[in-house]
């Protein structure tokens, strides 16, 4: 019998078990799970590093876990444990994390917000999975309310269309508001405030007010779902406007005492439950839904469900599609040129298959690839002159579906040198990256650069190419062509890395 996942989420409120495995039907069956709360958020969010007291806590926790788990037997390093936000920003996080490594054996994995998104889309996808397609096809807003942020992901027909982290958590805002005796009302019109200013950078890429689906994920939600809902299926609720909006109404006016004694929350839990209900009202209020759709699933879950390989393949190339559709909505947000964008990126995708062999690139390459030929030019939206560094930085200050923070660096870096006589090497960001990634920048832009030299006349010169190796050159054969003057000059400008990377002299014929 195969041993069973499990996963530890090191969050902002508590540490969080869950242990599962998938049955002969594939169906994944929860075998463990447990919540003891640990208040790492008031630490972090009021003093930035973890205290020493919150550091024992948290160990003992984790020594229980380890004790735990060897019941199931796995082992330490069979165990994924991550942190988020909380986790995240802590300023003693090394340490802390070295710490924990002595003493249990436990690896932890901090991930950024765009990860947790990719986690919770995963989850909440796999508890859909049963529902009618109608339902998974429909302008959605999927919102996960936590303890150090917001998670938000916007979906356009089924593709995506922004995923966004913000810092908009209970613990964040219920720590402010004991540091500065602010009141519940003061935090209320803080969160407005938050919310339509959010509203109207949202609506560059979805019509939020139009849009007919609304899926609440987080214990809160999976709360009210609890209380005011009808079940859908097995994990997954509806909850219908008016009710999910008495329901929040009625909560404001309990005490966090009558909340804990209510609800059988702890009381860690209580406190922040007010402002969490709140954001969910407020985003909630921006959109013409009548219902409310509460998968009850979790981050989890999901890296669960990643994890298995029924799930590998299939996901890869979901995932893929979804990150080619965020990449190519914020191209649009800044007004790009899609048509070229597309050129460039079958011109990418058609060197990189060529060169495969020589390449020597992880599984992620190619998707990074495809993302920097979507988006290099999105820089003109600010200015036509040195686009490429407007490039960089509107890449840099972007969020986009399933990249993680390392990887939205190394497409700056390319974006960045797409063009003109500098190279990556002489970027302060590129000197300290892992020498894998400088690498893999070095043979992307070179791709880049040759991909978007060809394009040169957009699309008027040919309409097609084969690809062939003579001796110590790439022969770039064009199809239907007309005068590849512009182009051959081009090549002759941005060839120089493609040579010096791969070795080949490319001719254009």
């Amino acid at each position: 019998m195969a041993t069973p996942d499990a996963v530890i989420e090191i969050g902002s409120t508590g540490v969080r078990l869950l242990v599962a495995e998938f049955t002969a039907d594939k169906k994944r069956n929860v075998l463990d799970r447990a919540e003891i709360p640990l208040a790492l958020g008031r630490d972090v969010f009021t003093e930035g590093t973890i205290s020493r007291e919150t550091q024992s806590v948290l160990l003992n926790i984790l020594l229980r876990c380890k004790e735990h788990l060897s019941s199931w037997g796995i082992m330490p390093e069979q165990t994924s444990v991550i942190a988020t936000s909380a986790f995240r920003e802590a300023n003693n996080r090394d340490p802390v994390m070295d710490k924990i490594y002595i003493a249990t054996g436990f690896r932890i994995n901090v991930i950024d917000g765009i990860e947790e998104n990719r986690l919770m889309y995963l989850a909440v996808l796999d508890t859909l999975k049963e529902e009618d397609a109608s339902l998974r096809a429909e302008d959605t807003v999927i919102l996960e309310v936590g303890g150090g942020s917001t998670e938000m992901m916007l979906m356009k027909k089924g593709k995506m269309a922004g995923a966004h982290s913000f810092r908009l958590g209970t613990v964040r805002l219920e720590s402010k508001m004991r540091a500065h005796a602010e009141s519940l009302s003061d935090v209320k019109r803080y969160i407005e405030e938050f919310t339509t200013d959010t509203k109207g950078s949202l609506e560059s890429e979805l019509n939020i007010s139009q849009v007919k689906q609304f899926i609440a994920v987080g214990s809160d939600a999976t709360l009210v779902a609890i209380h005011v809902g009808k079940p859908i299926s097995t994990f997954l609720w509806e909850i219908g406007r008016i009710e999910f909006e008495n329901f929040v109404n009625e909560v404001q006016e309990y005490s966090i005492d009558e909340c804990v004694a209510r609800f059988k929350l702890s009381y860690n839990d209580a406190q922040t439950l007010h402002v969490s209900l709140l954001i969910y009202k407020m985003f909630i209020q921006f959109t013409n839904v009548q219902t409310i759709i509460v998968p009850e699933t979790s981050i989890r879950d999901g890296l669960i469900i990643s994890k298995t390989e029924e799930h590998g393949k299939g996901l890869h190339e979901e995932f893929h599609q979804q990150t080619i559709a965020s990449a190519f909505s914020l191209l649009r947000k800044y007004h790009g040129d899609e048509i070229h964008a597309k050129r460039v990126r079958e011109y990418c995708i058609k060197f990189y298959t060529f060169l495969e062999d020589e390449l020597s690139l992880g599984n992620r390459a190619l998707l990074l690839l495809e993302v920097s030929a979507i988006l290099h030019d999105i820089g003109i939206f600010i200015l036509m002159d040195e686009h490429n560094l407007h490039s960089e930085y509107i890449i840099r200050h972007s969020e986009i579906f399933g990249i993680t923070h390392t990887e939205n660096i190394i497409l700056s870096i390319i974006a960045r040198y797409h063009r003109g006589k500098r190279q990556p090497q002489e970027s302060e960001h590129f000197q300290i990256l892992a020498r894998s990634d400088r690498m893999m920048i070095l043979k992307l832009t070179a791709i880049l650069r040759i991909a978007d030299a060809l394009d040169r006349s957009h699309g008027k010169s040919f309409s097609d190419f084969t690809l062939k190796k003579e001796n110590d050159a790439l022969v770039v054969r064009t199809k239907g062509s007309k005068n590849v003057a512009l182009e051959r000059f081009a090549l002759t400008e941005k060839g120089d890395l493609f040579e010096s990377i791969f070795g080949y002299k490319l001719v254009l014929l």
